[in-house]
């Protein structure tokens, strides 16, 4: 009997799974740049999105100068607040609102509380 671990659980614990940003929350002619939607890497039903409802929502950018810590790269955080139809996207809230750039750029949704 091997009593030996298997190489895959020697590996730190996921934290954070990635997502994609769709677009704002939008009508026909009305959109909300308040509330963008999150496509999760791997949720696929309404169901698997209720799990990340309340999660925590980073989109990290590299600025050009450092901050006063020596720290290149800026956060903003998000936190998922809804499912948005039945295909496993999901609505966020970001303290402040993504910029047009950030669309089809990827987040990070944290797993943790």
């Amino acid at each position: 009997l091997d009593t030996t671990m298997p190489e895959a659980s020697k590996r730190p614990p996921r934290l954070h799974v990635d997502g994609a940003i769709l677009g704002y929350k939008r009508a026909l002619r009305t959109q909300n740049n308040n509330v963008s939607l999150i496509k999760i890497k791997g949720v696929d039903s309404k169901q698997d999105a209720e799990f990340y409802l309340g999660k925590k929502v980073a989109f990290i950018t590299k600025g050009k100068t450092a901050d006063k810590y020596g720290n290149k790269f800026r956060v903003n955080w998000g936190k998922v607040c809804r499912a948005h139809g039945s295909n496993g996207v999901v609505r966020c809230r970001f303290r402040r609102n993504l910029p047009p750039q950030a669309i089809g750029g990827k987040v990070r949704v944290m797993l943790y509380p």
